[in-house]
């Protein structure tokens, strides 16, 4: 499937104010892209793009006194294919893991896993650990929070989602990503596009979404704590340890969201742009 996605986003500052943008496609996805994927603003200002130690591709700018437009339009492939669903893949024993996953086995801004591990056990202890004991979570977590922009705020963290009882796509994945962390599952946290082709219906607003990622034996595996099940057509942007690891965007300074628009929607490929081979000699 041709995918169509993109977003406009302006923001409103009284100073001139560093930004950064974690608002590109997730390089693992850059041989997907059909079109060219470019940020362009208004007023036009230089830009230049760096990877971080997450592997995300972020973007530095400088919004002038009074505010800039942030956009962005392209087409990318995607198989459509639904969540892989690996019901017999164990968890992996904390001696056993690689270095550089146990930094997903922390606590980090938004995931107290200090604050939940007394809640986390009783809970999910006599589950056999890994697919069935992750699924737990995500059912658990699932029924846990009632969604509703109304409840989201920049601070919530997960241990205020449980709490609260209530929040977003990010408060979902926040507090399924601490509750695998306190039973000694490595997850991170993704967020990107996902649409609605592959539902019977239009579900709300379109935004960006937020999901998350648990290392089990075979690798990574994605999970969707807000739609406990697996979905299709998901435009990976960032991970991190959190939200805060994989903001979209970070301003340095006091500035104001003004408007923000979102949309993922199928193009036919007969309208598509493709991009032709060139070879450079």
């Amino acid at each position: 499937m041709l995918i169509r996605a993109g977003y406009d986003m302006a923001f409103e500052a009284d100073l001139a104010t560093p930004m950064l943008a974690a608002l590109s496609v997730h390089p693992s996805r850059n041989r997907d892209l059909r079109s060219m994927q470019r940020i362009t603003t208004v007023p036009e200002v230089p830009l230049y793009d760096y990877m971080d130690g997450f592997g995300n591709i972020c973007t530095r700018l400088t919004m002038p006194a009074g505010g800039i437009t942030l956009s962005c339009s392209f087409t990318i492939e995607d198989a459509f294919i639904p969540d892989a669903v690996a019901p017999d893949a164990q968890a992996v024993p904390v001696s056993d893991l690689p270095d550089e996953i146990m930094v997903y086995l922390l606590g980090s801004r938004y995931c107290e896993t200090d604050r939940l591990v007394d809640i986390a056990w009783p809970l999910f202890s006599r589950i056999t650990p890994g697919w069935a004991q992750v699924q737990a979570i995500v059912a658990y977590t699932h029924q846990r929070i009632a969604f509703g922009y109304e409840h989201a705020r920049p601070t919530k963290t997960a241990f205020d989602a449980w709490r609260e009882q209530t929040g977003v796509c990010r408060d979902y994945a926040h507090l399924a990503i601490a509750l695998c962390r306190c039973m000694n599952i490595p997850a991170r946290y993704c967020t990107g596009y996902l649409g609605d082709m592959d539902l019977p219906a239009v579900v709300g607003d379109m935004d960006f979404s937020a999901w998350f990622e648990v290392f089990l034996a075979g690798g990574w595996y994605t999970f969707d704590a807000r739609h406990n099940s697996p979905r299709a057509g998901r435009i990976l942007m960032a991970r991190g340890r959190d939200a805060a690891d994989a903001a979209l965007v970070t301003t340095f300074g006091l500035s104001k969201l003004s408007r923000f628009q979102v949309h993922t929607h199928e193009e036919a490929r007969d309208r598509a742009f493709l991009l032709p081979a060139r070879i450079w000699t």
